[in-house]
């Protein structure tokens, strides 16, 4: 199937871990992000963007997939993505176009490409089974690979981390594939996904980026830290995966560890900055689309990383910059279930063989001023959680549900920090009514439930044998094919100089 050539390039600038209410309208003017600024200000601007699953692997699966978790099995970030599920990167290869990652993507199994034909770095974190959450041991906590808050209390700055080492080749790796496409003879369309793990903790970041901080009014948190007895019993069980009674965490350990994270998003504005140079230098035209898979709670109520609800966890940036959709800024709620069919929308991909599987939509009638009133679906099964959980965004309410936990519902324009739940006020059950059926003709919590531990229980089963005797990682090796690059002798030196230049000599 050869794409015509009016179908345009695509370039997807995914971050890790960002705070969506951090961007209300594009970046909020008082973060360092020149770039991301300009990019918003040509961009159709999500203010209310929430992740299918605030968790990497899940949301992650959720954004390529446009599916959530309880229809992909990918549950938790050591849930396999299934090598049958379709992703845009599949889609688009079909049509005909070279799809390419550079950076993270949390694929768990053997299929570390899930449609892409190329990925020019490993990933970051594992892709085996061996963070399998166990519903059958509530309360158990696994040191090795749980998040503590040594990630608060040891922010600060560094030259070089395992992130920033990550990140740096994440960048170099795409920029030289971006040169790579304007001197290819492949006249195919592209579709590149330069995916970074920043700004993620361990807050550390490099000092030039810190110093841009030093005066920064919103090191601390709008809402401080509660009680433990004052949280919701789902913060509750986070506050003890994170392991918060081992910490004395202080007022200044809060404003180190904003204070990097900050600083870490303007290291990924001089990064994308770098990229977005290159694409004008290389006179290179894309749609571009910049999301994160989930957002930080960033010490607000005291609780800090995702795995929940709450808005700093469940929301995201998301601005794609294309012709045909207007720049501005979109209150509807979306999700990023929303990517796949949108980027196949805007290469004029169809999608009917899998629409009834598809439960995302596509954005671009929301850029050309249509409306949408569909609710925007979440879920969480991994760890923190003893059942899953479900939350629906509908206009301005926020309903949760979980089989262990009493529901919640927020007035989101009223009560921006969550700190009023509506689901027993007398004057507010006709809202909880229609959102709870809304919920249940959704989910059958019971039967998810099931699905979840069935698949926690097969997986801890494989990982333990596969760790027995000879051990063969999934972890992806990148082929470099030395052969093939800069001057060898089977290629012609007068042809190689000269394809290898751009722009190309007169």
């Amino acid at each position: 199937m050869t794409a015509p050539q009016t179908r345009p390039n695509i370039l997807i600038l995914m971050v890790d871990q960002l705070n969506g209410t951090l961007f209300p309208d594009g970046p909020a003017e008082w973060l360092h992000l020149p770039n991301l600024k300009a990019l918003a200000a040509r961009s159709t601007r999500f203010a209310n963007a929430y992740t299918g699953s605030p968790l990497c692997a899940p949301g992650r699966a959720a954004f390529m997939s446009g599916q959530l978790p309880s229809a992909t099995g990918v549950y938790d970030n050591a849930a396999e993505f299934p090598s049958a599920v379709p992703t845009f990167a599949h889609h688009l290869r079909r049509a005909g176009y070279q799809t390419c990652l550079s950076g993270k993507m949390h694929f768990v199994g053997p299929d570390q490409l899930h449609g892409y034909e190329e990925r020019l770095t490993t990933d970051i974190y594992p892709p085996d089974f061996g963070w399998t959450p166990d519903y059958r041991k509530p309360g158990e906590r696994i040191d090795w690979w749980y998040h503590n808050m040594s990630s608060v209390t040891g922010a600060g700055v560094a030259e070089i981390t395992n992130q920033l080492e990550y990140d740096d080749e994440v960048a170099f790796h795409a920029q030289r594939k971006i040169q790579d496409y304007a001197r290819s003879k492949d006249s195919r369309p592209w579709c590149l996904t330069v995916s970074f793990t920043h700004p993620h903790d361990p807050y550390v970041a490099r000092r030039k980026h810190w110093d841009l901080y030093e005066e920064c009014a919103h090191l601390l948190p709008q809402t401080p830290a509660m009680d433990y007895g004052d949280h919701d019993p789902h913060s509750q069980r986070i506050f003890d995966a994170n392991d918060w009674r081992s910490y004395d965490i202080t007022e200044d350990d809060i404003r180190q560890a904003r204070r990097s994270y900050f600083a870490n998003l303007s290291y990924l504005d001089d990064k994308i900055g770098e990229i977005l140079r290159t694409l004008e230098e290389m006179e290179q035209e894309a749609v571009i689309l910049f999301v994160s898979d989930h957002g930080d709670m960033l010490g607000e109520r005291g609780l800090w990383f995702k795995m929940s609800f709450f808005e700093g966890s469940a929301r995201v940036p998301l601005m794609i910059a294309a012709p045909g959709m207007a720049p501005g800024c979109v209150g509807t709620p979306v999700s990023t279930i929303d990517v796949c069919p949108t980027l196949c929308d805007l290469a004029g991909v169809d999608l009917a063989e899998i629409a009834p599987w598809l439960q995302g939509e596509s954005l671009v009638p929301l850029g050309q001023g249509a409306e949408r009133t569909a609710p925007v679906a979440i879920e969480y099964a991994a760890e923190a959680s003893y059942a899953p959980m479900v939350a629906l965004r509908y206009g301005k309410w926020k309903y949760t549900r979980c089989a262990l936990d009493p529901d919640q519902l927020f007035d989101l324009e009223a009560d921006p920090q969550e700190l009023r739940n509506l689901a027993e006020d007398p004057a507010h059950q006709g809202t909880v009514t229609s959102l709870r059926a809304k919920s249940e003709a959704r989910w059958d919590l019971a039967a998810f439930d099931a699905a979840v531990r069935e698949s926690q229980a097969r997986r801890l089963v494989v990982y333990d044998a596969l760790r027995q005797g000879g051990y063969f990682p999934w972890d992806f090796q990148p082929l470099q094919k030395a052969s093939e690059r800069y001057m060898r002798n089977h290629l012609d030196l007068n042809d190689l100089e000269s394809d290898r230049r751009y722009p190309p000599a007169d």
